[in-house]
């Protein structure tokens, strides 16, 4: 399944136009990696991948180093089939706009036939006119209208997060933890007979009342749907408090 992912996902290009920051080129390999993206490609960057670039990437060198540099957007969409152009404004112009999962989508089905593009424009003017001319679609991440702002980073990794998880939610993929080794009925039963016993050997609650009691710990622990290993520690304080016979506590 992870192979799967990893297929679906490395059609997709990253392409980012006159960055004019190294340290941001470094912080957008680091969201792309995160998210299983790996091809980078910049178009007439400002500066050249310097140490702050590497620092910023925080381990993402591998993408850094394998990035293609273009002078002019059209190269780095060579042969794209799909390329839509993210925008940190609405447009006058109309061009068919997304909102980053429907982006996600579109983006992903046309990959499983060929490489796309996802462009990021000027930190500080975005995509020109001629530059959105080249894009089918543009998306727009529905930010706070009064601080609406995003640092080129951010917006990257907002829009890599949806891309995977279209990708993990087509593939079936799920977050799910370890299998838990539960402990089974004649275990949780010998457990309850072990509480009660320790209850009666501390003096803890009226006898007359124990079954009451018991009920109420019953489902307190059938709750808790303790592991064998939960139940294994939780006898060893019981034993542990009998062997103590701690005083008697207060009648509940």
């Amino acid at each position: 399944m992870i192979d799967e992912i990893t297929t679906a996902l490395a059609r997709i290009r990253i392409v980012l136009v006159e960055t004019s920051h190294s340290g941001n080129i470094g912080a957008v390999a680091r969201a792309m990696k995160t998210m299983g993206l790996a091809r980078l490609e910049l178009v007439a960057p400002k500066h050249a991948i310097d140490a702050e670039a590497l620092a910023r990437a925080s381990g993402a060198d591998d993408l850094l180093e394998r990035a293609g540099i273009h002078a002019t957007l059209p190269d780095a969409l060579l042969g794209c089939r799909m390329v839509i152009g993210a925008s940190a404004r609405l447009r006058t112009v109309e061009w068919p706009l997304l909102e980053p999962p429907d982006c996600a989508q579109q983006l992903l089905a046309e990959a499983a036939h060929g490489d796309v593009a996802l462009v990021f424009g000027r930190e500080s003017s975005g995509l020109s006119n001629v530059e959105l001319a080249r894009c089918q679609a543009l998306v727009h991440i529905p930010t706070n209208p009064d601080f609406s702002s995003l640092n080129l980073a951010a917006a990257v990794q907002v829009l890599a997060y949806e891309l995977r998880r279209t990708a993990r939610a087509a593939h079936g993929a799920q977050l799910t933890d370890s299998p838990r080794d539960l402990a089974t009925a004649d275990e949780m039963e010998s457990f309850h007979g072990h509480l009660a016993q320790t209850l009666g050997v501390i003096g803890y609650g009226d006898p007359a009342q124990s079954h009451k009691l018991m009920r109420r710990l019953r489902r307190l622990f059938y709750r808790a749907s303790p592991d064998r290993t939960e139940i294994n520690i939780l006898r060893g304080i019981l034993t542990a408090a009998q062997g103590r016979k701690l005083p008697r506590q207060p009648t509940p």
